[in-house]
């Protein structure tokens, strides 16, 4: 029995309904790092599954860490036979699968972008065996991370010449889906180094634009992560707005990041409450129905009952934050403050200047207030202290 497992049934108690994931490689993560090497020991794909559930989970994710790459034909379909017997035996789901494209040291010039056509050859292959096998376990969304997809010098490689072999790689996965009949599309993950010293595609807009250039743009949106965002000195929740204002929200990784560090995959609010509370904020006010995977891993300090804490903890943190969303939601005086904005924009969006010869002609007339203009406020501050105060509990 896990030590999480003994807090109380209460109104932030994790369900499927809440559609949190975790993959493989998150509660799986054994504490490796640069220095040292691993503190715990592996966990059963299995186990992990019969433990997802009990604390509540909907699904589970999942990339090489299932099928190992040597395993012979007959174990790849043992093991696939046993975790869908732990998946029929639990009700979790597998929402998204993904492929390692970064690992081996056949990719150290990337992926999709190497210089070496046979290895973008043997990662499209890679990529299509790790389709294969999440359609057959119900995935409808696939991950791309380009992690190796860059360089440290730019006098190796010819950026233009790597977006168009990303392009046709992204293209070709595409045609390949089309072809099988999946019910499946692709999300893009953008990271702006490490462990490259420079990533291509670095933040969710490169990818948004990119997306644009391809053969089925339809078919590909964006897999923002905090961490990866935060780390290129971004507000994360303004990349997810703006996958959510282009319908480009396929999927979403949730952790929790220190600013100017190395990729910490924190526990989801364990650093940053304030900006974790206006992602759920974001997410929850525009009602998106995807999952809320956590891509993220345990301290290294902690053993495997330390492992199921910080998963209980991930999804109770999100719905903490989630009932504080309705809180501030529901505040008086917060929710004056915001009529008070709204009135001067004229609505929830406001006022729209789309062009017509006769707007222009009215916008060139027309007199401004100016000294009024400048001399307004708009209680941002007290708006902000509000919030803190929410968030710290005493309102």
């Amino acid at each position: 029995m896990s030590r999480s497992r003994t807090a109380p049934q209460d109104a932030y108690t994790p369900r499927p309904e809440h559609h949190f994931t975790f993959g493989l490689w998150t509660v799986g993560n054994p504490g490796r790092d640069p220095f040292g090497e691993p503190v715990r020991p592996p966990l059963p794909p299995t186990r992990i599954v019969h433990k997802l559930a009990e604390l509540g989970a909907y699904g589970v994710n999942l990339h090489d860490d299932l099928v190992p790459p040597d395993a012979s034909p007959s174990e790849r379909d043992r093991i696939v036979r046993e975790f869908k017997a732990a998946l029929t035996a639990t009700g979790l789901r597998v929402p998204m699968a993904t492929t390692n494209l970064f690992s081996d040291p056949a990719f150290r010039d990337g992926a999709f972008t190497s210089h070496d056509a046979r290895v973008r050859a043997y990662a499209l292959q890679k990529t299509m065996a790790a389709i294969d096998l999440g359609a057959e376990l119900g995935a409808t969304t696939y991950v791309c991370w380009g992690g190796r997809e860059g360089v440290e010098t730019n006098a190796a490689k010819d950026p233009r010449a790597a977006l168009v072999w990303y392009r046709d790689a992204v293209n070709f996965l595409c045609e390949y889906v089309r072809a099988k009949r999946y019910d499946m599309r692709f999300a893009l993950e953008a990271k702006p180094n490490e462990p490259r010293g420079d990533i291509f595609l670095p933040t969710t807009g490169h990818m948004l634009a990119f997306i644009y250039t391809l053969d089925h743009p339809d078919m590909v949106g964006l897999n923002p992560e905090v961490a990866h965002e935060q780390m290129a000195g971004l507000d994360f929740s303004h990349a997810v707005a703006q996958a959510l204002e282009a319908g480009k929200l396929f999927h979403i990784d949730l952790n929790a990041q220190k600013a100017g560090r190395f990729d910490q995959d924190l526990r989801f609010g364990s650093d940053d409450l304030k900006g974790a509370f206006f992602l759920v904020k974001l997410l929850e006010d525009a009602r998106w129905p995807g999952m809320r995977h956590f891509d993220s891993h345990a301290y290294r300090t902690e053993d495997e009952e330390g492992v199921w804490d910080f998963a209980y903890g991930s999804m109770r943190t999100y719905l903490i934050l989630k009932e504080r969303v309705e809180r501030f939601n529901g505040d008086p005086e917060i929710q004056q403050l915001l009529a008070d904005l709204g009135r001067r924009a004229g609505g929830t969006i406001g006022e729209r200047l789309t062009f017509s010869a006769e707007r222009a002609r009215a916008l060139q007339a027309e007199t401004f207030d100016l000294p009024s203009m400048r001399r307004q406020g708009y209680a941002y501050e007290r708006l902000d202290q509000l919030t803190v105060e929410l968030l710290l509990g005493v309102r």
